[in-house]
């Protein structure tokens, strides 16, 4: 067999190959035995006529196309071997060159190689702001609120009061084609706000509640209105508009002291104290993971900017079809669908393929040079880690999903597959990206001892080959555990913020 390999621009490699005639009478005989099992020919049980005669009852035509397919099916995997290549997915048959010797061309997509940069150059401050005390109280304001006992009043209403209203606004010069109505008939609660505590952001206007106070039930009142133009409402600034407003009902609100009888009421707190900080931590800890997700993303777009990137374009088309089935999920939340989606939108589902082309080559580019840093980096996954973090999600899931649906999660081999395999990806990446942000920062790493060298990225060296069968035991048996007390009425583990 001669092999000549060409290279391809997108990542794939033209292999021409010529194969030795034997192979492909070989072939041609096992081609005609197994279409005469298909046919009958006269005088012949199915499967027994010689060669000559299935040919000139066959034809010579079908016997080839037959046989070419069993040719290329033995020969395949002696071709990647002879071309020392490493696929990324099956190879496509481009071209049948000649018959006489065998030639033939195939287009094979490559796994997708990383070339990473000088990552660890990389400095980039790390500027994470403190929580003020001004943010917790803000968050207890909030949970006083929450608690504010509210009763009607025959009065008229005053700072601090729940007023229900009816309103209605127009603009007083609607522009061509605009339309006059700017916020339709609606019911609205509102709270009379302090003097001057309203944002620019304020809705519908900031000072709007403060316009109520003397209101009575059953009142109508109207007045006229011109956004600034420094307004936060874009579309609003310098628009006059004229609101109308119906008073259906005052409501006193009583808020809660701010005492340890209060600590205690919104959960297991032993005083003000201990709330507060519970809080701050809270707020701390949503703080802390939106900044680095932030800077991981600066971060790894400078890896990538520094790194050669190579990948087929059937990659990027999994990809693609990965974004696509996560909009899909992301629209049966919502009790939509993708047909009703792309009506919507009037696009077809080339349209919406080409659309999602950028997205998933981003995300393409970010998992494979993670991985590559991974690997680099040697960040592994212990076993007995991976258990436990699948455990903890099965644990969720069993109370996520319907029980029957769980079950049956749980008897697929397949999705079991899919989820430890996903939950691997998951905290390997996770680590990754705190090694990069370490990198960043200028924080010196220490190397474990006994690091493997040779190991792959997110396996542990030197585990036992026994031991993915043994974890998936352990994840199925400690799933149905999960399932069957999956009706008893616990609470679920929590889940991590952020």
């Amino acid at each position: 067999m001669k092999i000549d390999s060409q290279p391809l621009e997108d990542h794939q490699v033209k292999l021409t190959v010529e194969v030795d005639p034997q192979p492909f009478e070989s072939a041609k005989q096992r081609a005609a035995r197994k279409l005469a099992r298909q046919v009958k020919i006269p005088g012949f049980r199915p499967g027994k006529a010689p060669y000559p005669v299935i040919v000139r009852h066959i034809g010579e035509p079908a016997i080839i196309e037959e046989a070419v397919d069993i040719l290329i099916t033995d020969i395949y995997p002696e071709v990647i071997k002879g071309a020392d290549i490493h696929p990324y997915g099956p190879g496509s048959l481009e071209n049948i060159v000649k018959l006489d010797p065998p030639t033939f061309e195939f287009v094979i997509p490559l796994r997708a190689e990383v070339t990473l940069g000088d990552y660890h150059s990389i400095r980039m401050p790390y500027e994470l702001e403190e929580i003020k005390p001004e943010q917790v109280d803000e968050v207890v304001k909030n949970l006083q609120e929450r608690q504010a006992v509210i009763e009607p009043v025959d009065r008229s209403a005053q700072e601090g009061d729940l007023v229900r209203i009816q309103l209605r606004a127009d603009r007083v010069e609607p522009a061509e084609g605009q339309p006059a109505a700017l916020i339709n008939d609606r019911p609205l609660p509102v709270v009379i706000s302090a003097e001057g505590s309203d944002g620019p952001s304020a809705w519908p206007f900031p000072g709007f509640s403060r316009r109520l106070i003397g209101a009575v039930a059953g009142q109508q009142l109207d007045f006229t209105y011109t956004y600034t133009e420094d307004t936060d409402m874009d579309n609003l600034r310098g628009v006059e508009a004229h609101f109308y407003m119906t008073v259906e009902q005052v409501n006193s609100r009583v808020v809660p002291a701010l005492d340890d009888e209060f600590a205690k009421s919104v959960g297991d707190y032993a005083n003000m104290d201990e709330l507060r900080e519970a809080i701050r931590q809270n707020l701390v800890k949503h703080a802390q993971d939106e900044y680095n997700a932030e800077y991981d993303d600066k971060v790894i777009q400078q890896v990538i900017e520094r790194s050669t990137i190579k990948y087929p374009p059937q990659m990027l088309d999994q990809e693609v079809e990965t974004v696509i089935h996560r909009l899909e999920n992301n629209l049966a939340q919502q009790r939509l669908d993708l047909d009703l989606y792309l009506k919507t939108r009037q696009l077809d589902m080339d349209g919406l393929k080409e659309e999602a082309k950028p997205v998933a080559e981003e995300r393409l580019k970010r998992s494979l040079t993670l991985m590559e840093i991974a690997e680099a980096e040697k960040i592994v996954v212990k076993p007995d880690e991976l258990e436990s973090e699948t455990n903890r999600t099965l644990g969720e899931l069993s109370y996520m999903m319907q029980e029957k649906d769980f079950r049956s999660m749980l008897r697929d081999t397949g999705s079991r597959t899919n989820l430890v395999s996903n939950i691997m990806v998951d905290m390997l990446i996770s680590r990754t990206q705190e090694r990069l942000r370490d990198i960043a920062r200028g924080i010196e790493i220490v190397s474990e001892p006994d690091s493997a060298e040779e190991g792959e990225p997110g396996v542990e060296p030197d585990v036992p080959d026994s031991t993915p069968v043994d974890l998936e035991a352990s994840v199925e048996t400690t799933a149905e555990a999960a399932a069957a007390e999956s009706t008893e009425p616990a609470e679920p583990a929590a889940a991590d913020e952020g």
